[in-house]
């Protein structure tokens, strides 16, 4: 029988209860989360989102409500009242905040029975991703996975009043928007009223918080739901959300400073972990040289070595034929690691692989000496300068890739986080914060043929590079930042352009006749000709940050309604097709499949 809740109110959250409590009379609703029959006692683990509390039914104090316990099955949503007594000596359980406390039940109402679930919602069972998203209502529930979503609104409130107090605006800008040939994909939006014609969806307010600096709104954030058509992987979703910023009047400095307070406050607030300010800075090349890649995992060693003028005049021909072909050859030191097999070692091989390398040489120090099929091929000084040069000791794995300098870079940067997470380095607990500066602000595009930006075309030169950027692009450094957390990119930023000639002239390299620019960034290029101030910002993947926090896998984990890797929502089924008339009004045809 469903009963109804009447006049009943809740006096508060199962999980809140203390010993503090005992002696009280309370009304807790929630799910029933177990149930156990110990003779003439029945236990039930009542949870809410704020925890579990154990309730007790004795028929020594009402025989009805025993009996409903008896009809209770899982997830059964319950209402009850009754006493907080002290846990009898013994069943204490210190690993629960409310584990001290137990509530003897007078009476109870079920508010609604529940189905038998198609997966447990225990945190150890191992489920299935899309059986979890096809029911993620019931995956919601999950105690694991609650205090993720909880987190993550603690993190969205700590940030608006940070920002809030240190005088940013918080201002909405349009979804509804005009899709530019930058970056990813657009979501598209066809317009009724005006057939043929689209909206795109933001794929970041970059332009309209530019034009609110030229407005006068000097300190703007907002947190923003974002939307890109491109691939997915652990870490990205079609949609997302950012902690957008601008400020005006301002250098990097001052934006990194802020940001660094924003960064520590979440930490406290969210995580109890202080972090130590100011944060330690590496510039782009900085980066490559060490780690391989523009986003270094800090928590571990593992760097680089350059290997190129030791080797480039050895008898190995494909080490010397890569130097003499302006290619480079760098090597890491994998420390204990000769003990690898071949086939792990072949594994690692293959990995590389993936990022363009076409092998992998190795050579294991194993009783003070090289064992390595290339080991014949190097003078013995030759051998003893790459010792130095990697620290080699007894029972280290060298390893080393000869390539073009982006093949070497992303494959080694790629194979160094493979080892660290292998060699169980990654300490979830350690939080290594780095802001890398200096980025190159074009890069050469080879399938284009063109220059392109490196981050997005309103990103300033350095002001001592502003001569080179058409005279010598790929010379030209950018006033970019990243704010990178255990390998992981949680932030980009940079002082933007505020000048129309400087900005007509980035587009200019980057491929846009003066009709093109016009007609995308006609009403920005307009805008920067009124007395634009210089200005900066910086956006924080909000859900990338949150994953860091909670040590999840992927940011699925900490949203509430993600998408799959192929960007359908199990649980809604979408995307999904619309009928004719609708089509109709949108001036639409589609394809028949």
């Amino acid at each position: 029988m469903i009963e109804f809740l009447g006049d009943w109110k809740r006096t508060g959250y199962c999980g809140d209860l203390t010993a503090a409590d005992i002696g009280s009379s309370v009304t807790l609703m929630g799910w029933a989360h177990r149930r156990r029959d110990h003779g003439g006692l029945i236990f039930i683990d009542l949870r809410d989102r704020e925890g579990l509390a154990q309730i007790v039914f004795d028929p020594e104090v009402s025989k009805e409500t025993h009996g409903k316990a008896e009809d209770v099955r899982s997830e059964f949503v319950l209402a009850v009242k009754g006493k907080v007594i002290p846990r009898p000596e013994g069943t204490v359980n210190p690993n629960l905040k409310t584990g001290a406390v137990e509530i003897v039940v007078s009476e109870c109402k079920i508010l609604n029975p529940s189905k038998t679930l198609p997966f447990t919602l225990d945190e150890y069972v191992d489920v299935a991703e899309n059986l979890r998203l096809k029911y993620r209502y019931l995956d919601l529930r999950r105690p694991q996975l609650q205090e993720s979503i909880i987190l993550r609104s603690r993190v969205a409130q700590t940030t608006r009043k940070y920002l809030s107090d240190n005088g940013f605006l918080e201002i909405e800008t349009p979804f509804l928007t005009k899709s530019t040939p930058e970056g990813a994909r657009d979501f598209l939006v066809p317009s009724r009223i005006n057939k043929g014609q689209f909206y795109a969806l933001p794929q970041s307010p970059q332009i309209f918080k530019q034009i609110l600096m030229i407005s006068g709104y000097d300190r703007y954030f907002q947190v923003v739901r974002c939307f890109r058509d491109e691939d997915l992987r652990a870490d990205r979703q079609p949609e997302f959300t950012q902690i957008d910023c601008e400020m005006s009047f301002i250098d990097r400095d001052d934006i990194i400073k802020m940001m660094e307070g924003l960064m520590a406050t979440i930490f406290r607030e969210a995580k109890g972990v202080e972090i130590e300010l100011p944060v330690p800075r590496m510039t782009y090349q900085e980066a490559i040289r060490r780690f391989g890649v523009d986003n270094p995992d800090l928590r571990f060693g593992l760097e680089l070595v350059e290997l190129t003028d030791v080797v480039k005049g050895s008898g190995f021909k494909v080490f010397a034929d890569v130097a003499a072909s302006g290619g480079i050859i760098k090597g890491l030191n994998a420390k204990k690691c000769a003990t690898f097999s071949r086939k792990e070692i072949d594994d690692l091989t293959e990995f590389v692989k993936i990022y363009g390398a076409k092998g992998l040489a190795y050579v294991k120090i194993e009783n003070g000496e090289w064992h390595s099929p290339i080991a014949k091929f190097f003078t013995a000084d030759e051998i003893a300068a790459m010792n130095k040069a990697y620290g080699a000791e007894e029972g280290d794995l060298l390893l080393f890739v000869a390539d073009k300098p982006k093949v070497v870079n992303d494959s080694l940067g790629k194979l160094r986080n493979l080892l660290a997470k292998n060699l169980g380095l990654l300490d979830k607990n350690n939080f290594v914060f780095v802001w890398i500066t200096d980025f190159p602000l074009l890069e050469w595009d080879e399938d284009e043929k063109r220059w392109a930006a490196v981050h997005h075309p309103f990103t300033a030169p350095m002001d001592e590079d502003v001569d080179y950027v058409e005279s010598d692009p790929g010379r030209c450094r950018a006033k970019a930042y990243d704010l990178v957390l255990n390998g992981n990119e949680i932030g980009g930023g940079s002082i933007r352009i505020h000048q129309e000639v400087i900005q007509s002239l980035m587009f200019k390299m980057l491929g846009h006749s003066e009709e093109d620019k016009r007609e995308k960034f006609g009403f920005l290029l307009d805008a920067l000709e009124y007395g634009t101030p210089p200005h900066g910002g910086i956006a924080f993947g909000l859900d990338r940050l949150v994953m860091l926090l909670t040590g999840s896998d992927s940011i699925r984990d900490v949203i509430a309604f993600p998408k799959t890797q192929k960007g359908t929502c199990l649980m809604s089924e979408a995307p999904s097709t619309v009928d004719d008339k609708q089509l109709r009004e949108l001036g639409i045809k589609t394809l028949a499949k």
